[in-house]
């Protein structure tokens, strides 16, 4: 993956790659280990896989946003702009694992509130995975966009590319987010230590580049 990156990047893929997963890991364990009363032994998965999300949008958000962003006069480098395509690819790659891990833990001890008295799944909890599992298809068309086979399909690049696509695929992460975390969002009293969740920090990420987006993409 390394190699991968270096030679698309000249360098500048790997460093901001390296240093979005080290920073993302790092604010989970500072907010939930640290900060928090969550044992340690959570954090090969549970924890991780926060940490793994939020870098997974972090890169995703550099993908989608450099472009419009440099379109609209934000000082976005060459070498950035040159490492879209790793950022795209390892962010795809982040949230593949982020769902494998999601579905493994996805039960009433590690997210009580998504869950009913009876067991079943409550509204929000329903419109969140919707989201996410839409938003996910989108990004794997999107990558897929990227193959030999069918780079050389003109009208399917066109579609998948097109700022209507990515800013669907957007806004569908944006709502997974919301749904899953805005209850915590709204009472930052609760903030282990005072530090944001980290699903408000993602989001964050989403709405730059969303209206990034909108106001900069052809």
């Amino acid at each position: 993956m390394s190699d991968f990156i270096e030679e698309r990047s000249g360098g500048t893929g790997a460093s901001v790659i390296a240093s979005t997963l080290l920073l993302s890991v790092g604010y989970a364990i500072l907010r939930y280990h640290i900060a928090g009363d969550v044992p340690w032994d959570q954090f090969s998965l549970f924890i991780l896989n926060k940490g793994l999300c939020l870098a997974a949008f972090v890169l995703l958000t550099f993908n989608f946003a450099l472009g419009p962003g440099k379109s609209l006069g934000l000082p976005v480098s060459a070498s950035w702009l040159g490492a879209r395509k790793a950022f795209g690819m390892t962010g795809f790659l982040l949230i593949l694992i982020h769902a494998l891990i999601s579905f493994m833990l996805f039960s009433s001890p590690y997210y009580g509130k998504f869950f009913g008295l009876d067991g079943t799944l409550t509204g929000v909890a329903s419109l969140s995975m919707l989201a996410g599992i839409l938003g996910f298809v989108f990004l794997w068309a999107y990558n897929l966009s990227f193959q030999t086979k069918l780079s050389e399909d003109q009208a399917f690049i066109e579609l998948i590319t097109s700022r209507r696509v990515l800013v669907w695929a957007l806004s569908l992460g944006g709502l997974h987010l919301a749904f899953m975390g805005y209850s915590g969002w709204l009472k930052p009293g609760d903030w282990h230590g005072g530090l944001p969740p980290i699903s408000l920090v993602a989001f964050l990420f989403f709405a730059v580049g969303y209206f990034l987006n909108v106001l900069g993409r052809e």
